[in-house]
C-alpha cells in the first residue's frame, strides 16, 4: 500500500472568506479580522463570518427543513465540505471516510437549549440528536451523500489535525482510498466568551493588534476567538492534482499538572516535531505554522520547543491567530490551509508585529503545529 498521501482540495469558511482567491488576497495585507460583537455582557473582540459567508450559511440553511434545526458548527462543515468535493472532483454518493470534529460542538445550540429548559422545565425534542459531537460527520455525510466511515471527535484545540491523522490511518491501512477530514467550530457565544475570560487568557487589549500572537515578550494574554470551518480532501497515492502532499506526521501528549497545563518546553510539541521530521532533516524545513493562540505561556512554550527541535537554524515562523483568532477545534485545518497557501504561492506570509524574518528560498515544505489543553500536540509536514 502506497504511504504516499495527497491533499486534492481545500476549502473553508472563516473570517478571511470562502473562496480561495479571497483567502489568499486577505492574507496578503496586515488587516485582522476582529470586530467588536456584545458578548458576555461587554463589547468583545472576536472573529466572526463576513457578510457573504453569513448569508450561505443561511441560505444553507433554508434550502431543507431539517437543517434549520441545526447549530452553526454543523451548518460551518457543511459548507466548507460541499466546496471541497467539488473542488476535488469527488462526487454525491461516492464512497469516502468523513472525519470532521469540533472542541466543542453544537455551542449555541446547547446553550439554547439549556435556557429553554431553565424557563420553561421541559426540553426541546431535537435537543439531544442536534447537539451530539456525532452530528458534524453525520449531517455532513447526509448532505453529500456519501457511502463511507463517519467520524466527529474533540481532542479540544488539537482537533482538525488529529482528523487529518486518522484520515492518513484510515488511507494507509488500504480501508478506503479517499478521506474528508477537518474542523469546525463556532464559539462565538457568551457562556464560551466568559469561560475564556474566567482562564484570564482573553485578550483586553485596545492595541491596533489585540491578538499579540509570536509577539514573546508580551506582557499580557491576548487570545480573542475566531468562528469557521475547514476540510482537505485525502487520497491514497501521489495524484495529478495535489495541492501538497503529507510527508509526516507527529503527535503526543503530556502528563497533566493542571487542566490546560502544559511543559515549560512544551515536550508534547518536542516529540510531535520530531516523529514528522524522522525521515526529514530540520533543515530541510522551510516555514513552521505555529500554534501560537496569543497567549503568554502557549506562544513562549512552543517556541521553546521548535528552537530545542531545530537548534539555531530556525525555519521561518508564522501563525493566523493574530489575524482570525483562536477557532478551538478547526484551527489545525485554518493552519493547514495557510501552509498549503504558501506552498502554492511560494509567499512567505508574517506576523507584522513580530521580528522580521525575509524568505531566501522557495518554500518546499511547511511543518503545521497544532496542541490542545492538557498537551494533546499534534504535527503535519507537508510537501510539494
Amino acid at each position: 500500500m502506497s504511504q504516499i498521501i495527497s491533499i486534492t482540495a481545500t476549502a473553508s469558511i472563516s473570517p478571511l472568506g470562502n473562496e480561495t482567491q479571497s483567502i489568499w488576497k486577505n492574507y496578503l495585507n496586515d488587516n485582522h479580522c476582529f470586530t467588536k460583537q456584545n458578548l458576555d455582557k461587554k463589547e468583545t473582540f472576536v472573529a466572526a463570518l463576513d457578510a457573504e459567508s453569513n448569508a450561505i450559511i443561511e441560505s444553507l440553511k433554508e434550502s431543507d427543513s431539517k437543517y434549520k434545526h441545526l447549530d452553526k458548527s454543523v451548518l460551518f462543515a457543511m459548507a466548507a465540505s460541499r466546496k471541497a468535493i467539488q473542488k476535488a472532483g469527488w462526487k454525491k454518493g461516492d464512497v469516502f471516510g468523513i472525519n470532521i470534529g469540533s472542541s466543542r460542538g453544537a455551542t449555541e445550540l446547547f446553550e439554547n437549549h439549556f435556557q429553554e429548559y431553565l424557563e420553561k422545565g421541559k426540553a426541546h425534542t431535537l435537543a439531544s440528536p442536534t447537539t451530539t459531537l456525532g452530528n458534524i460527520s453525520s449531517w455532513v455525510a447526509h448532505d453529500l451523500q456519501s457511502s463511507g466511515p463517519e467520524i466527529s471527535h474533540s481532542i479540544t484545540c488539537s482537533t482538525a489535525l488529529h482528523s487529518v491523522l486518522n484520515g492518513v490511518a484510515w488511507l494507509r491501512a488500504g480501508m478506503t482510498d479517499k478521506f474528508l477530514v477537518g474542523g469546525s467550530e463556532a464559539p462565538l457565544t457568551d457562556f464560551t466568551i466568559a469561560q475564556m475570560r474566567a482562564l484570564k487568557i482573553y485578550s483586553n487589549s485596545e492595541e491596533e493588534y489585540p491578538n499579540k500572537a509570536l509577539d514573546f515578550e508580551k506582557k499580557q494574554n491576548t487570545m480573542i476567538l475566531g468562528e469557521g470551518a475547514g476540510v482537505c480532501c485525502l487520497e491514497i497515492g501521489k495524484k495529478e492534482n495535489a495541492l501538497a502532499y503529507i510527508e509526516g506526521i507527529g503527535y503526543a501528549t503530556e502528563i497533566l499538572e493542571h487542566n490546560i497545563s502544559i511543559s515549560a518546553e512544551a515536550t508534547c510539541f518536542q516529540k510531535s516535531m520530531k516523529m514528522a521530521l524522522q525521515n526529514t532533516n530540520s533543515s530541510e524545513v522551510d516555514v513552521i505554522v505555529m500554534h501560537a493562540p496569543g497567549t503568554i505561556k502557549g506562544d513562549l512554550t512552543e517556541y521553546k520547543a521548535i528552537e530545542i527541535v531545530f537548534g539555531e537554524s530556525l525555519p521561518l515562523l508564522t501563525t493566523n491567530k493574530w489575524k482570525i483568532g483562536h477557532t478551538f477545534g478547526a484551527s489545525g485545518i485554518l493552519s493547514l490551509e495557510l501552509a498549503i497557501l504558501m506552498l502554492q504561492n511560494n509567499i512567505f506570509i508574517g506576523v507584522p508585529f513580530a521580528k522580521a524574518q525575509l524568505q531566501t528560498k522557495p518554500i518546499k515544505k511547511v511543518l503545521v503545529n497544532a496542541v490542545g489543553f492538557g498537551g494533546n500536540a499534534v504535527s503535519v509536514l507537508l510537501s510539494v
